[in-house]
């Protein structure tokens, strides 16, 4: 499994996850189609991403302009904050890596209003997580 595929079905178990309170093991299981150990990627991103949702959620506050986070769509906010982590989290992956592929998946599940917004914000962040390492 590549990257963009891990990615993809941890969006999906962190969505079922978040939206109907599923247990990590159930969501998985669903999302799981080949039956395939489940990548060590998207164990990863599903650990990190819910170990620091609070510090997650509060950095993509602070870059909603004239929005609150209760309002952006459940799987927008899902792809933030797993990009979001990658960009906290991940030293290993680039930034503009981790914004790309938040675009990539709204490409799949979201439109092209949800891909300014996403990639928007995402640079804001990333601009400030940048200054910071200066």
């Amino acid at each position: 499994m590549n990257r963009r595929e891990a990615r993809k079905m941890a969006l999906q178990a962190l969505f079922q996850m978040t939206l109907s309170k599923t247990d990590r093991a159930t969501a998985l299981g669903a999302v799981n189609e080949s039956g395939q150990p489940i990548d060590s990627f998207v164990n990863r991103l599903l650990d990190q991403t819910l170990n620091n949702e609070k510090e997650i959620d509060q950095l993509i506050s602070k870059h909603l302009q004239n929005w609150s986070l209760d309002r952006v769509g459940n799987i927008d906010k899902t792809i933030l904050r797993i990009a979001v982590c990658e960009i906290l989290y991940f030293d290993d992956i680039p930034i503009t890596v981790s914004v790309n592929e938040a675009v990539e998946l709204c490409k799949i599940y979201s439109d092209e209003q949800t891909r300014k917004f996403v990639n928007g914000v995402l640079s804001g962040i990333s601009k400030e997580i940048e200054t910071k390492s200066l």
